[in-house]
């Protein structure tokens, strides 16, 4: 009996098992590292450059619990890295997943339709082997499967070791990342993702739940069932004005990352440190907090100290969840973080969207952009 053959776009998904480690392309790495160290609480961990033969770029590893970010920036004004800069101002350029097998992963994406940027390599260095390979997704954003298990050192070959302390904040891991992309394409990077990488669509909104009397904006929540990988993707919706959403394309120049959500245990805890630290917040109004009514029933945390640090609140049938978002972490309105802390709730804040929506059109306003 003649074997069977597996056709390639049969192969099984990608298996993953967390996210590595998220890379921004940014215009001055050090001053950036220095900012998400003394702000933000990060360790400084390792280092690439000049002076570890690499010639192009600058980068600087960065941890806490984790969260792990790479902060990458160009030496020279020509080259990949000086034009993302150019183009998009500081971002996220990739979203690293980890992964036993960085080749089966790339072969599978490929074989499922995802378009391949750089095929498997490996790297080596004293501390052991590395194999990495990266595909595409929305605008200039791409995933780099990482193999590490046989690596030892710090990041990656080609790094030295680095050890500045930030202190932390209590920021313990990536709870999820948030992409926004043109109107009309959210349903294909949502398909992109159910097809490529076997992520199941865990909740949706549109522009009934997600608006205020200006603007409002769609989004589905993507998830791996198996590691909880959360990637929700956002477009915008033609409204009165301007959306946050259409600014940011504006700004960003297409598809991006909108924001990383870091998770803590002790949310009040954290964002008194980091506001001690520095870091700008949105603010929401009292009249938020004075209409909270029975949601703030049974929580653990201070109501007034949830107030004064203008943390919001939200519930669902599990439990409820605290967050806050912080200003752009750069000049252009694009890249912001979330804190976030879970009391058993699975969702997004979905009671605090139009409190959000209205504090970044305060933003915006100020701004000229609503």
């Amino acid at each position: 009996m003649a074997a069977t053959v597996t056709e390639p776009s049969q192969l099984e998904a990608p298996v993953l098992s967390g996210t590595d480690h998220v890379e921004l392309y940014v215009g001055n790495a050090r001053q950036a590292a220095y900012h998400y160290r003394n702000a933000f609480g990060f360790d400084v961990i390792a280092y690439a450059g000049p002076e570890t033969g690499v010639r192009d770029r600058a980068s600087y590893v960065l941890q806490q619990g984790k969260v792990r970010l790479v902060l990458t920036a160009p030496l020279q004004p020509e080259g990949a890295i000086a034009e993302h800069v150019a183009l998009h101002g500081d971002g996220v350029k990739s979203i690293a997943l980890r992964t036993a097998d960085a080749a089966a992963a790339y072969r599978a994406a490929t074989a499922r339709g995802a378009r391949g940027v750089q095929e498997p390599a490996r790297v080596e260095d004293e501390h052991g082997v590395l194999t990495f390979a990266s595909v595409a997704t929305y605008g200039d954003t791409v995933h780099t499967f990482v193999e590490r298990d046989e690596y030892a050192g710090v990041h990656w070959p080609g790094y030295r070791e680095d050890a500045r302390v930030g202190g932390g904040v209590g920021l313990r891991f990536i709870d999820h990342t948030v992409g926004n992309v043109e109107k009309g394409r959210m349903d294909d990077w949502v398909s992109f993702y159910s097809e490529v990488f076997g992520f199941n669509v865990f909740q949706e909104f549109d522009e009934k739940d997600i608006a205020t009397q200006y603007s409002a904006l769609r989004s589905k929540v993507t998830r791996d069932p198996n590691t909880m990988i959360t990637f929700p993707i956002n477009e915008p919706y033609v409204g009165i004005k301007r959306s946050q959403i259409q600014e940011y394309l504006d700004y960003y120049r297409g598809s991006g990352v909108q924001h990383i959500a870091l998770h803590t245990d002790d949310i009040v805890s954290t964002i008194g440190d980091m506001k001690q630290r520095g870091v700008e917040f949105l603010t929401a109004p009292d009249a938020y907090y004075d209409a909270l009514g029975p949601r703030a029933d049974g929580i653990d945390e201070d109501l007034d100290r949830l107030r004064a640090l203008n943390i919001l609140l939200d519930r669902d049938d599990d439990g409820y969840l605290l967050q806050i978002f912080t200003r752009p972490v750069a000049d252009r309105p694009t890249l912001f973080f979330e804190v976030i802390q879970r009391k058993g709730c699975k969702g997004f804040g979905k009671g605090n969207f139009k409190a959000l929506f209205e504090a970044i059109e305060r933003e915006q306003a100020a701004r000229g952009n609503l």
